[in-house]
């Protein structure tokens, strides 16, 4: 299962306010190139997240729907890959003692992901969320404030 945990050093409503923001997700989540709210009511159940993903010389464009909202406790997400299909990914928000424990479980659902779906994969998007789950701890316990300058492209590990 590609599941994972990181104890963020700072309450709950922090680690929303980074999970609200549109325009951070290229901050934290690995591979993506820059990130962009399609809808002003982000992250309201049904509203859409685009974003690229620059590989060498390639762009791929892919875009996010909210499926599931239960602030301050959960955000379920639909990420379409093109090709490579979707994956359902859930973030979970957990109060733990003055700090918060963030939970990440991510399933590929459709398309060649999820018929090729299996212990390999998922052993890739454990490395994924390992170094995406430590970004989203530091941006959080900065304050919120970008480790790059406003407006540039976020740089992929």
């Amino acid at each position: 299962m590609a599941v994972r945990h990181q104890l963020v050093k700072r309450p709950p409503s922090e680690v929303w306010e980074v999970l609200e923001d549109g325009h951070r997700y290229a901050d934290w989540v690995v591979g993506t190139h820059d990130s962009r709210p399609l809808d002003t009511r982000w992250p309201e159940v049904g509203s859409r997240l685009e974003y690229t993903v620059r590989l060498g010389p390639w762009t791929v464009s892919g875009h996010t729907v909210v499926r599931h909202l239960d602030r301050p406790n959960r955000l379920e997400l639909e990420a379409y890959s093109g090709v490579l299909g979707t994956a359902r990914i859930a973030i979970e928000v957990r109060q733990w003692g003055a700090h918060t424990l963030v939970i990440v479980d991510e399933h590929p659902l459709q398309g060649p992901g999820g018929v090729l779906h299996n212990a390999a994969v998922d052993a890739l998007i454990q490395i994924r969320h390992r170094s995406m789950l430590s970004r989203l701890a530091e941006l959080v316990e900065q304050g919120g404030s970008p480790a790059r300058a406003q407006g540039e492209p976020a740089t992929e590990s």
